[in-house]
């Protein structure tokens, strides 16, 4: 038998994306925070002011209970902006700045 978790602060967009119930904030936006920069929820919620520790924390629980699904959509995001990136070429600014040898 299944069981059934209710994550009372998560909302799944149209597409099936989970985000924080009235908010944009994504739930991978919250995981990446705390993957990528170590933050704990009370970090998180210094750098993210609007959102409430229950909210995070939700988030978080459902970031580790669906890690594996989490892993591939942030997977996914970062092989599309690699791929943007790509096809983008590189930026006049930067362009500039390895002109003036400020860059490699």
């Amino acid at each position: 038998m299944d069981t059934v978790v209710a994550y009372p602060h998560i909302e799944h967009t149209d597409d099936g994306i989970p985000f924080i119930a009235e908010t944009n904030t994504k739930v991978e936006q919250i995981a990446l925070d705390h993957i990528a920069y170590g933050w704990s929820a009370s970090e998180i919620h210094r750098n993210h002011p609007y959102l409430t520790l229950a909210q995070i924390f939700s988030a978080l629980a459902y970031y580790y209970d669906n890690q594996e699904k989490m892993d591939t959509l942030i997977e996914e995001g970062l092989r599309l902006v690699t791929e943007y990136r790509a096809l983008q070429g590189e930026s006049p600014v930067r362009l500039r700045l390895k002109a003036l040898g400020l860059l490699e």
